[in-house]
């Protein structure tokens, strides 16, 4: 704690709170080696995926549309209805198990590369602050120097910034669930035809403006869970970003030579370079997100000391210690095998929505209504059907029943499959007489018009009143 240097901190502390637990605002260095080149394409990539899917349309309907009110959820062409959602269990829960996998083997290379949190954060909030403000040292000085005009313009404009890039994230995203067509359509309307919409769209605005211009590293250190996780699914054998102690200890101490200490020169390069603080050379830490600055800046410095990269880098507890490394081991194996029994139960249940999916619910307040009174009294149910398609050898459906006795009436029989979901009401007409103590099963038939063929059958209860 009574070192000087303010990089040295004490091993249980945060580098992002000081000794009364307040937050400790970060500035870390920028990076340029092979691993940031490489992720800024792959943050690129992610980033121009996000913002165009939703304006690619995939046989007449959005690539990724999520309708919660319609409960229609479309994904490249194939739409999954509200009664199909246990379908997407075997999709979530196979990507759990597929980070769980990569993770055992590689590591947090989720967190350093794919999560939205450091894709967004490093890739637009971060390049907006050093555009305004400049790199991490005049953006310190910047925030220790007392309120001038300078300094108000700069943080205007960076907040107008982190509020225009927050705004067009947050509708980007509701596009996926509204329909970015419609949502262009919809913003050119007065917010109180859609206040519901309007106050999603903006509580999703201040939600990312909070988390991606000022909580920053403090979610994956405090709120995320997945760093909890990461020692449960990682062993000796997963590669992590490690500092290599047999060739960097003993450390430059003041006032040696070069040939008086290993290779690490104690010039804390890693550590300012680091988004959450942490100084590596510890080794794998919970607040460590695998983003390789750390790599890029000792590589770096190692090239300008004349000495070979690779101090820091992506290497196994094993490795370290000069023992081989098992890539695929039990834990990685019932990993993998789980991802593939979860998409192989997709698939099977997916195949299974390309048959013709029948929902029938009554459709009125009352379970029966008496038409006529006297003798010649009249019963009358009726019911809501829903037919859910997603082939294309039908066109349309043909619905029939066997009993004489009773009269079924359909709108438009038969029914044509337009949609993935197509409804139709139909109402059964009887005497009392042929129900037996207030009710009828009978049988429903739904055929294929163009050979006559039964596709289903079901079983319909038809009731009145009890005589």
């Amino acid at each position: 704690m009574g070192n000087k240097n303010p990089n040295e901190l004490h091993e249980e502390r945060l580098a992002t709170t000081d000794e009364g637990g307040h937050r400790v605002y970060l500035y870390p260095e920028d990076v340029k080696g092979k691993w940031r080149t490489r992720r800024t394409w792959v943050y690129n990539t992610l980033i121009l995926l996000y913002l165009f899917l939703p304006w690619l349309n995939v046989g007449g309907k959005q690539s990724i549309l999520l309708d919660i009110p319609k409960r229609e959820f479309t994904f490249f062409g194939v739409t999954l209805l509200g009664h199909n959602a246990p379908i997407l269990i075997f999709v979530l829960l196979g990507f759990v198990f597929l980070i769980g996998f990569i993770t055992s083997i590689w590591g947090r290379v989720w967190c350093g590369w794919a999560c939205p949190q450091t894709v967004f954060i490093d890739a637009i909030f971060n390049k907006i602050e050093v555009l305004v403000e400049g790199n991490a040292r005049k953006r310190k000085k910047l925030d220790n120097a007392p309120l001038d005009l300078q300094k108000f313009l700069k943080k205007t404009l960076k907040w107008s910034l982190f509020i225009l890039a927050s705004m067009h994230i947050a509708h980007s995203f509701i596009g996926y669930f509204v329909g970015v067509r419609s949502l262009v359509g919809i913003t050119l309307h007065s917010p109180f035809d859609n206040i519901a919409l309007f106050g999603a769209t903006w509580s999703a605005v201040a939600i990312i403006l909070f988390d991606f211009a000022w909580f920053k590293e403090q979610f994956c250190l405090i709120a995320c869970p997945y760093g909890r996780f990461q020692s449960v699914m990682m062993d000796q054998n997963s590669l992590v970003i490690a500092y290599d102690y047999n060739r960097g200890e003993p450390r430059r101490q003041k006032g040696q030579s070069k040939d008086e200490h290993a290779d690490c020169v104690d010039c804390y390069a890693c550590v300012k370079a680091c988004p959450t603080g942490i100084d590596i050379r510890r080794g794998t830490q919970l607040e460590c997100i695998a983003c390789t600055n750390c790599i890029d800046a000792c590589d770096e410095v190692m090239l300008k000391v004349g000495k070979p990269e690779g101090l820091i880098r992506f290497e196994t507890e094993q490795g370290l210690k000069g023992l081989p490394t098992k890539r695929f081991s039990i834990r990685n194996g019932f990993y993998l095998s789980t991802v593939i029994l979860l998409f192989l139960g997709f698939f099977i249940q997916f195949q299974g929505t390309k048959e013709l999916d029948i929902v029938m619910l009554r459709g009125s307040k009352t379970p029966f209504t008496v038409l006529n009174s006297g003798e010649n009294k009249i019963i009358a149910n009726h019911f809501k059907i829903n037919l859910s398609y997603e082939g294309s050898a039908l066109e349309k459906i043909l619905i029939t029943q066997d009993n004489k006795d009773i009269k079924l009436i359909i709108p438009r029989n038969p029914v044509v499959l337009k949609e993935t979901m197509n409804h139709t009401n139909a109402f059964f007409r009887f005497s009392p007489s042929i129900l037996n103590k207030g009710s009828k099963k009978i049988n429903l038939n739904f055929i294929n018009p163009v050979d006559n063929k039964v596709i289903k059958t079901m079983e319909v209860q038809l009731v009145g009143p009890i005589n």
